[in-house]
Order: C-alpha cells, then sequence, then structure tokens
C-alpha cells in the first residue's frame, strides 16, 4: 500500500475566488503545483445547502447554482503543499481531509497538455518583410531576430511567403550562414550585403507559405511542422492575417514550463509510462576524429555532413572538445583573411595571405586539439529528454554532445530530434 490523501470540496457552482470560480481557481491551482495529484470535478444534479437553499434541474428557476464536488488524490508527502493555500480559496464549502490506501499509481508522460491551441504559444507580432524588401534588408532582420525565417506578408498582412536562411543561401547567393556572418565583421557584411541588395524577397521566398490557425491545438501545429520538415510555422487567423509565428523554441519552453518533475514522481513510486531519455534520440553518425587530426581533415569532414560538428576524442573515446565551422573562424581570425572563401566554399580558397603566410600549410600544420573547443555542455545518455530541452533553452544552443557514464562519446542530440521523440511518446 501507498499512503495518500483524498481532498473533497463541496461547494457550488457560484462560489468564486476572487474573479474566477472556486473550481477553475482550484484546478488552476493543482495544476501549476506539478506535483502527483489528480483532480475530480463532478456536478450534482440537485442538492440542498445549509443555509436553506435547494437546487434541483426539475425546476429552472432551482437550478442556476448546483453542487459541486472537487476531489483531489495526493501522496501524502505532498498534503501539506496543496493544503498551505487551498483552504482560503474555499469562499463557500466545506473541506475536508482522509486518509487513503492506493494500490498503484500509474501515469503517462505526455509530453506537453493536449489542451493548449497554437495562440497560448505562439510568439506574437513577429517581424516581417514585404515581397518588395531588398534582401539586404530581410537578412538584416534575420541576424537580429531569434528566428532563422521571417513571414512575407502582403499590403493585408497575410502571408504569402517564407524567407529562410537557407533561401538566402541556396537562391539569394548568400555565401555562408547567418551565425558565421554574425562574426563576420562590419565592413564583410556591408559588403555582402551590397551584393544582396539588387533582388527582392519574393525572388527567393518559399511559397506557398506553411501556415497554421491560432486556434488550432498546439499537437496538430506539431504534427504539420515535423511532416512538412519545417523549424517555423506562420499564425493566421480566421481571415488569414498574420498573429504570430511559432517555433520550435516556443514549443520546448511550453515544455518545460507545463512539464512536472518526473524523477520526484519516480522517488513516490509512481510508475510513469513513455518516458524517454536521450540516449533513445542521439544521432551516433557523429564523427570523432583524435586531437592530432589535421584541420584539414577536419574541414573536409565538416564539409561533407549536416551536423556541422566534429567531436575530439582520446583513444578511450572520452569526449575532449567540439569543433564546428564557427570555432574554424574564430581560430584563424584575424590573421588569414582566406578562411572566409574556404568556409564560404569559394573556388580558390587557399590562396596566399597578403604577410606571405601559406593559408594551405597552416591549415595542414594545425591540429583538430589546437582548435577544439573544451568548455563544453554535455549530457549523459540516461538524461531525460525534458532535462535536455531545459538545458538547450537555459544555454541558447542547438545540439547537445551526449556521452556516457564514462565519459565516452555517444553522438550528438538536435532540436529535431527532441520534438520528434517528445511528439511521438505523446501522440
Amino acid at each position: 500500500m501507498i499512503p495518500y490523501k483524498a481532498i473533497e470540496i463541496f461547494t457550488s457552482e457560484k462560489a468564486r475566488c476572487g474573479k474566477k470560480t472556486v473550481v477553475d481557481a482550484v484546478l488552476q491551482y493543482v495544476h501549476e503545483l506539478k506535483i502527483a495529484a489528480r483532480c475530480i470535478v463532478t456536478r450534482g444534479i440537485a442538492g440542498c445547502y445549509e443555509s436553506g437553499e435547494l437546487a434541483t434541474g426539475r425546476l429552472e428557476i432551482l437550478s442556476f447554482n448546483m453542487p459541486v464536488r472537487i476531489y483531489i488524490i495526493v501522496p501524502a508527502a505532498e498534503t501539506e503543499l496543496i493544503l498551505d493555500k487551498l483552504d482560503g480559496m474555499v469562499s463557500e464549502g466545506i473541506l475536508a481531509l482522509h486518509d487513503l490506501n492506493v494500490l498503484s499509481h500509474r501515469t503517462q508522460n505526455t509530453f506537453f497538455p493536449r489542451q493548449l491551441m497554437v495562440r497560448d504559444v505562439m510568439t506574437s507580432d513577429p517581424k516581417t518583410v514585404g515581397p518588395d524588401t531588398p534582401l539586404d534588408e530581410a537578412a538584416g532582420s534575420l541576424l537580429s531576430s531569434i528566428f532563422t525565417g521571417l513571414p512575407v506578408v502582403d499590403e493585408h498582412n497575410r502571408p504569402i511567403g517564407v524567407i529562410t536562411q537557407g533561401d538566402l543561401i541556396r537562391k539569394g547567393g548568400l555565401p555562408l550562414r547567418l551565425g558565421l556572418l554574425e562574426e563576420s565583421g562590419r565592413r564583410r557584411r556591408e559588403a555582402l550585403f551590397n551584393q544582396l541588395s539588387t533582388r527582392r524577397a519574393v525572388e527567393v521566398m518559399t511559397r506557398p507559405a506553411v501556415l497554421i490557425g491560432q486556434d488550432r491545438l498546439l499537437s496538430e501545429a506539431v504534427e504539420l511542422m515535423l511532416s512538412k520538415g519545417v523549424k517555423r510555422l506562420p499564425v493566421v487567423d480566421e481571415k488569414g492575417r498574420l498573429t504570430g509565428i511559432l517555433s520550435r523554441l516556443d514549443i520546448f519552453c511550453t515544455v518545460m514550463r507545463e512539464a512536472p518533475d518526473w524523477k520526484a514522481f519516480k522517488t513516490q513510486e509512481i510508475e510513469v509510462k513513455q518516458i524517454k531519455r536521450v540516449g533513445d534520440i542521439l544521432r551516433r553518425d557523429v564523427h570523432a576524429v583524435s586531437p592530432e587530426t589535421s584541420l584539414s581533415e577536419v574541414i573536409q569532414i565538416i564539409d561533407h555532413n549536416d551536423i556541422q560538428r566534429v567531436a575530439v576524442v582520446d583513444a578511450e573515446d572520452k569526449l575532449l572538445g567540439l569543433i564546428s565551422d564557427r570555432d574554424l573562424l574564430r581560430s584563424f581570425k584575424p590573421t588569414h583573411k582566406g578562411i572566409w572563401n574556404l568556409l564560404s566554399k569559394v573556388k580558390g580558397a587557399f590562396e596566399q595571405h597578403e604577410e606571405g603566410t601559406d593559408l594551405q600549410q597552416q591549415i595542414r600544420e594545425t591540429t583538430a586539439g589546437e582548435v577544439m573547443i573544451t568548455s563544453l555542455t554535455k549530457v549523459q545518455d540516461d538524461m531525460l529528454i525534458e532535462e535536455a530541452i531545459g538545458l538547450m533553452i537555459d544555454k541558447g544552443l542547438k545540439r547537445l554532445p551526449v556521452v556516457d557514464a564514462g565519459g565516452r562519446f555517444q553522438g550528438l542530440i538536435s532540436r529535431d530530434s527532441l520534438l520528434r521523440t517528445g511528439f511521438a511518446g505523446a501522440a
């Protein structure tokens, strides 16, 4: 037997707690505690009160204030926490407490609550561009935005397309991704932006835009994002006008806001189904090199995979560091201007530096161990995916290296893998 407590509140439909009914106030209070409590509300079909008032469905005049019973089941250890404010919330009625012996308690991880609507989660009033906006302005807006895509709207604020970093690179001629552009310095950015200024957003945008209504369920929006392979969705009202944008970051922030403490549930002997751990979702096809590997080989690896990361490990596969294209840039800047051509895949990258230093030779002579970033945020493969999401949000990361209990490199997790696994478990 597991010791639990049952809390019962006998009140009425019209009983108030501030501006809310007692029912709504209690439900919200229990929900926001994020503890292993279940709450059930039942409405009576008839009843009478100690005040002499009678409620019955047989007479319309007497059916306006039916009795309500709120029944809360909670582990005994959490009783004081839940009763802390509950007594003061019941402005009218009876509050009772009694012991309950529970045989088993089973629940399921739903990733995010199914009742949430898109409008509850989206970012309102996002940045937008028009079809005739020059590409340099669009790129500037993306650089200063938390999103990697901008809705393109018509004169009625209706989305007609989306312009993304990928559009700027594939169709707009931007030679490198925006993350590297941020590192380039003002003069180089201005030169690249001048090349974009002669073209307009309508020429490179992805169309039609994949849209979601603001009153659709969040679960529908996630399913649409995964099926269409997009990272964000413009959100529209019933007239098709843009009201917000929904990104993976918005969804992850919601997951963290709504998720209970699953570890605490385990200590209370509660069986939780659909729990997913980092080891279930990591990508194991991440290239790993030794600290002695030449930088020329590292560059080739980064150039030929979509992860844009190379792990550096020792002889026992223990993770020592990571290398990304941004790390390469920071390592050489401002010594070699030619590294920009290399990273943007422009022909003739291995040119002579103006001071006569051979860039190609220095790249061959530089090792992975000299360039790698060692101050890493890494996670173990048994971590819950909700914990990993919280860490990525807190650190502003899109990927995390994963190690086992012995520190041996296992792979990487990304925002996409977290969303797919979490949603698959909740669907």
